[in-house]
């Protein structure tokens, strides 16, 4: 499952560049997140690097983007070319 960044984000900019995968952009109003290309943090970290550093604890799982691990390990592969 992909995350997602909720209309609490304060935009404090400190999740965008923890993103291995440059899911996370600027929207038009807060922060992003690509669910082509969030695995959270799978194949990189332990745990979701965003969701560490959020202070408002706005990037919950996203219920539209369901994924298994399996699944995420596979996008990690394709995003960073070890497929």
């Amino acid at each position: 499952m992909s995350l997602i960044i909720t209309e609490d984000c304060i935009n404090c900019d400190v999740c965008e560049p923890e993103c291995p995968n440059a899911a996370i952009s600027q929207g038009e109003e807060i922060y992003v997140i690509d669910p082509n290309l969030c695995t959270q943090c799978v194949g990189h970290y332990d745990e979701p690097q965003c969701q560490q550093v959020c202070p408002v604890d706005c990037i919950p799982l996203d219920p539209n983007n369901v994924e298994s691990h399996d699944e995420l390990m596979a996008k990690y592969r394709i995003i960073t070319g070890k497929a």
